[in-house]
């Protein structure tokens, strides 16, 4: 995979290049999925994401009324108008408050996202799918072609209808595969028509619409990048909801959540590293920062899972490690914690969130403590030839090394493991306690019945153990346990998008290669040039495919009476059409007429003439690669397209010189991919 780029969501552009992006131009492969799920549909989920739609237009609506009332109270000096201008903007803003804890409910509706297994799981937390507006392009996209192009714009209203019907899908993904795949096809034609539409120097007038996951508030951009960014946002969200959803009971179920937690966190840090100055906070560095956290977390929460099922449970080395697991969990969950709780963090995010990551913290502290007392009291004495591996990993164990015997001495004293062991119970107790008291601050998470038989099942679990391990004629007392090293045998991986994955078609491939015919090229109007062949041939040298460019014209010659020039590019032969042929095809053509002669039509790029004079020897020698160049060239100038707005400028400045690479070759330079006509 290529490493990212950062994208500057309002300054020069950087490089463009999308890990391991597969992108085809010919008009024969691929295809285009237009199934999103039905909209319809009275899903829990889609009714869901139908009340956020809801909402979001509330909050908009409100907010256009609020700068409104601002404005005017701002513009008048009327006493009587500014007093009833305040007293709307006190409602509003009341309004406004009350969306906000609307929204910010429907943002911790976890159980509806949960699986359907009868297994008790501490429920994962899953992310809304940010909403849009319905977009029309039919318009500016038949204009630009008809001004661009020089080509009829209504010939391409099904291209555009199709790009229309998949934005529309794209809006309302499947919770599966086919919903993912959607999601990156329509991310990947994304980079199409930011090449084919999108000048450097000329906004095209379509305005991009997407409200905030968290908080609901509107945001619009003309860049293209800001639609780039959103659509990366939902695969991330999908992901979520998709983690969420695994039955996490078995096997096979937890190495699905796994996947699905890592594949969103490497979203979420992909638009991170390659997206800046997003106009929503939810795409902000700081939110994106916690969401890859939060989803490591959940990562690290199914390792933990995992092991609790492949470890055997009377096994002390495996009870050891399942408490240094738990630990690891407490660990990554406090670290999630300590984020959302900044300053730009807190005022956003979700209360329960924050709740349900800080009782997440307690939890898995206190298991790790209970695992610790359960390896230590119910594990047998070790023989003398597991010693040595039990005490090289005790002496790991903990981050301080507990008070008392040695730790040979307390492994093989039965008395001096049930003291330790009492020790952890009691702290994992006090932790427990902790969980359950932070839990009853939150009255969303309070609804939630299976978290809180989670907490209460294993407080009763220590409680219980405590109960059993705890002798009357004990007088000493409960030292207080040292917390266990975190560690774990299983690394989350942050997985960014493989955008090769889905194949996708360039819809408007009819307009010519990408390296040729894009939205940064600016050619003269196509001209006819007839041509005879003369007794050296037609007088020209031909270089590369897709199209076939005129590397050299012979002074004198039939090509250059006729007015063909060097760097040209032939789009027609005898009115069939060549932007897409290949060299070979396009000497076919030529050799094929007659004494009547043929007609060529031709292209000529801006700033595609230079002095002949100037003979750079290095351009000559480099022209037996022109030809496979061609090839790259098309997708070069596809990663370095560039889009004209105040968001999420996808690429930096070509690092190519702005000379033509044809520029000054004559026609004498004939490579070995060159012929002469």
């Amino acid at each position: 995979m290529m490493p990212p780029e950062e994208e500057n969501l309002d300054g020069p552009r950087k490089g463009d290049r999308d890990s391991g992006l597969v992108l085809l131009h010919g008009p024969k492969s691929g295809s285009t999925r237009k199934q999103g799920c039905d909209p319809f549909a009275q899903t829990q989920r889609s009714k869901l994401q139908h009340r956020r739609a809801r909402i979001n237009q509330q909050i908009n609506k409100e907010m256009r009324m609020r700068a409104g009332a601002e404005n005017l109270f701002r513009a008048t000096s009327n006493h009587k108008v500014k007093e009833t201008v305040a007293l709307e903007l006190s409602y509003v803003n009341s309004n406004l408050q009350l969306l906000k804890e609307e929204l910010e409910e429907l943002n911790s509706s976890m159980d509806v996202y949960q699986n359907d297994s009868e297994s008790i799981s501490v429920p994962m937390i899953p992310l809304g799918l940010k909403e849009t507006k319905e977009l029309d392009l039919l318009v500016p996209l038949k204009d630009f072609i008809s001004e661009h192009y020089g080509e009829e714009g209504v010939l391409f209203e099904k291209e555009i209808k199709d790009f229309m019907e998949l934005r529309q899908a794209m809006r309302t993904p499947s919770r599966n595969e086919a919903g993912l795949e959607l999601l990156m096809e329509y991310y990947n034609q994304l980079h199409f028509l930011d090449s084919r539409f999108f000048p450097p120097t000329k906004p095209l007038g379509v305005f991009f619409h997407w409200y905030d996951s968290l908080t609901g508030v509107p945001s619009h951009q003309r860049a293209l990048a800001f639609e780039k960014g959103s659509v990366l946002f939902n695969l991330g969200a999908l992901h979520t909801q998709l983690g969420a959803r695994q039955d996490r009971a078995t096997l096979p179920g937890l190495a699905q959540a796994i996947d699905a937690f890592q594949r969103a966190a490497g979203a979420f840090n992909y638009l991170k590293e390659n997206f800046s100055n997003a106009p929503s906070l939810d795409m902000s560095a700081p939110s994106l920062n916690m969401l890859v956290r939060l989803m490591v977390a959940q990562v690290q929460e199914c390792v933990f899972e995992k092991m609790t099922l492949l470890r055997a449970q009377n096994d002390f080395l495996a009870r050891l490690q399942l408490a240094q697991e738990a630990a690891k969990v407490e660990d990554v969950y406090s670290l999630v914690h300590q984020t959302m709780t900044q300053p730009h963090v807190k005022d956003y995010v979700p209360f329960s969130w924050t709740t349900m990551v800080h009782v997440k913290s307690e939890h898995f502290k206190a298991l790790s403590h209970y695992f610790a007392a359960i390896a230590l009291c119910d594990c047998p004495v070790p023989s003398e030839s597991e010693l040595p591996g039990q005490e090289k990993a005790f002496m790991q164990f903990h981050v301080t090394t507990p008070e008392g015997p040695s730790l040979r001495v307390l492994l093989q004293d039965p008395e001096e493991r049930r003291k330790l062991g009492k020790a952890h119970l009691k702290k994992a107790i006090m932790k427990h306690e902790e969980a359950m008291r932070i839990h009853g601050l939150c009255k969303i998470l309070r609804k939630m019945d299976i978290l809180q038989e989670v907490l209460s099942f294993a407080h009763k679990r220590s409680l219980s153990k405590y109960s059993e391990i705890d002798h009357e004629e004990d007088f000493f007392e409960t030292g207080d346990a040292p917390d266990i090293h975190p560690k774990t045998h299983q690394k989350p991986e942050i997985k960014p998008p493989n955008f090769s994955q889905v194949k996708v078609t360039d819809l408007f491939h009819r307009l010519g290669p990408l390296s040729v015919f894009s939205a940064k090229n600016k050619w003269y109007p196509a001209r006819r040039v007839h041509l005879r062949r003369g007794e050296n041939g037609f007088g020209f040298t031909l270089r590369g495919d897709s199209p076939v460019l005129i590397a050299g014209v012979i002074p004198g010659g039939c090509a250059a009476a006729a007015g063909l020039k060097e760097g040209d590019y032939i789009v027609s032969v005898n009115g069939k059409d060549c932007r897409w042929a290949k060299h070979a095809e396009v000497v076919q053509l030529l050799k094929s007429t007659g004494d009547e002669g043929v007609d060529i039509g031709v292209i000529t790029l801006h700033g595609s003439q230079a002095p002949r004079a100037q003979v750079d020897k290095k351009v000559a020698g480099m022209s037996s690669g022109m030809l496979k160049s061609n090839k790259e060239n098309s997708r070069k100038s596809l990663m370095n397209s560039k889009s004209p707005s105040t968001l999420l400028v996808w690429s930096k400045k070509s690092k190519r010189s702005k000379k033509s690479p044809y520029s000054g070759v004559p026609f004498t330079a004939v490579g070995d991919n060159e012929a002469m006509y």
